[in-house]
């Protein structure tokens, strides 16, 4: 009870946050030219989580303006402005320069992202889904924001680097549909692996920073913020094997657990700026794909 007391009063706390991210997300005005393009948009955003690391949570009003610091292992990076402003976001990027950041990892500079940004996972999504989130993301209102210098520990704040980071450990390249599988799984696994990019805060590193792929999904204890994401494997003892997917879909859209406890931190952020406003069947695909996991067992306390 006290364990679960703690965990509601910690959602209090950043519940403001979220509220104001989300009412700005809502209430964008009316869309004309390209709407169904941006609407649809819109979905694959939610889709992502919301993108709320692109907040700061000491400006929530600024909504994508990033410089938001994100704590690694490595030092602090702070995340990109990617609203449509033309001299500190991405008003001036082509369609190309957005596709090529988030699936290959590059800026219209040809310079390299580090790999906080998740383009790893985001390299799977389909073509279309990139061309109609950069349309949603020309509607969110421009705020002319600098975006603070990264403060990593070298060698790892060297970005010229990441060329030989990427030709180790990165393969660019969309989602391949398995024709084993039905079309719900395939769906689920396309969500998770590549939208919703679970497996980049819920596997643990090795020491370069690439997700150890003997582990995808089984959980680290530094996890986003370096804080623990547990395992989400259907593993029965360390993992949620013994949730069932009713459990897993409820979780996903309310981010209540089986046993009454609420989650917290990013994972309460992506829950309520994302995930809660996917479709049923959406929702079902990716829980239906994640018990169809290896069990992994991975004890992290």
């Amino acid at each position: 009870m006290i364990s679960r007391m703690k965990t509601k009063m910690s959602n209090l706390k950043s519940a403001g946050f979220r509220i104001v991210i989300l009412a700005a997300l809502l209430s964008i005005p009316p869309l004309t030219e390209g709407a169904d393009m941006a609407e649809k948009g819109k979905y694959v955003l939610h889709a992502t989580g919301g993108c709320s690391c692109h907040t700061d949570p000491n400006d929530p009003q600024a909504i994508m303006a990033g410089n938001r610091p994100l704590k690694t292992p490595f030092g602090p990076v702070y995340t990109s402005n990617i609203t449509p402003d033309a001299e500190t976001g991405i008003g001036n990027w082509s369609e190309l320069d957005f596709i090529n950041a988030m699936t290959k990892g590059v800026r219209p500079d040809g310079s390299h992202l580090f790999p906080v940004f998740p383009y790893t996972s985001f390299t799977k999504m389909q073509t279309d889904d990139l061309k109609a989130l950069f349309a949603y993301l020309k509607t969110i209102a421009p705020v002319e924001r600098e975006t603070k210098p990264d403060d990593m520990y070298p060698p790892f704040g060297w970005r010229f680097g990441l060329f030989f980071w990427k030709l180790v450990n990165f393969s660019p390249g969309s989602y391949q549909f398995d024709q084993r599988k039905s079309e719900e799984w395939n769906r689920g696994a396309y969500l998770v692996s590549g939208l919703a990019h679970c497996a980049e805060c819920h596997s643990p590193r090795n020491i370069t920073g690439a997700v150890k792929q003997n582990l995808l999904f089984a959980g680290t204890k530094e996890g986003p913020e370096l804080e623990l994401a547990p395992n989400i494997t259907p593993d029965r003892e360390t993992g949620i094997g013994s949730w069932s997917q009713k459990d897993l879909n409820w979780f996903l859209t309310s981010g209540q657990k089986p046993d009454g406890d609420y989650t917290e931190g990013v994972m309460a952020e992506v829950i309520d700026e994302g995930y809660q406003f996917l479709s049923e069947a959406d929702i079902n695909a990716m829980s239906g794909y994640i018990f169809s996991l290896k069990p992994i067992k991975n004890k992290l306390d």
